[in-house]
């Protein structure tokens, strides 16, 4: 799994914003690029007092490219809130080239013997498939289409782009830390790097 690309916006503005409920803008100590004191100490404290009173989270967007395999985006696609998606498409471009070990996620098992055979079905499922591919493109038998796409893997990785805002990335984060999934710690590693992650993540435990 892979996150990367990452851009966040409209930091400043959304924490400045804080001060119009307050009618205190004056007392903003935070310039183009960079949050002051006073703003931070506010918006960790809204931060922590529940989802109502940190609106300001929202108003930050973040843009990522993750590539993830697609038992984790089955988990992931049920964060629909504020979030969009736009992904490479399995469908239109799984037979434009042989298919190898390395769009699969790896898997690192302890165990010698069990990744012995996953490796070994793995390998005969990548073989079986590109004898699939080349049968669709001599026949265009659109059968050989469908059992390629059937068949599958669920370790088959896949490229997204994928927006959201802050208030997102924080129940994300919150949720699924310690789930046993390794790409959920991934992500959370890569939230936690974020600009002005003692904001997003404020009042939580152990971070």
């Amino acid at each position: 799994m892979k996150v990367e690309n990452i851009h966040v916006y409209n930091i400043i503005p959304a924490i400045q914003g804080i001060r119009y409920s307050y009618d205190s803008l004056s007392k903003s100590d935070s310039s183009d690029d960079a949050v002051g004191a006073k703003d931070r100490e506010l918006a960790k404290t809204l931060a922590k007092s529940g989802s109502s009173h940190r609106k300001f989270l929202r108003q930050i967007s973040v843009s990522m490219d993750i590539t993830a395999p697609l038992y984790w985006w089955k988990e992931m696609d049920q964060y629909k809130v504020a979030t969009t998606t736009n992904s490479e498409s399995t469908m239109h471009t799984i037979t434009k080239r042989p298919i190898v070990l390395d769009d699969f996620e790896p898997q690192d098992f302890d165990n010698k013997a069990i990744r012995l055979s996953y490796d070994l079905a793995l390998m005969n499922t990548v073989k079986q498939l590109n004898d699939f591919v080349e049968k669709f493109k001599t026949t265009k038998n659109k059968e050989y289409w469908t059992t390629i796409i059937s068949l599958l893997p669920e370790s088959y990785l896949q490229k997204r782009l994928f927006t959201c805002n802050y208030e997102t990335l924080r129940n994300i984060y919150e949720q699924r830390r310690n789930h046993k999934l390794p790409e959920w710690h991934m992500l959370c590693h890569a939230i936690e790097q974020l600009p002005e992650a003692d904001i997003l993540l404020a009042g939580l435990d152990n971070y």
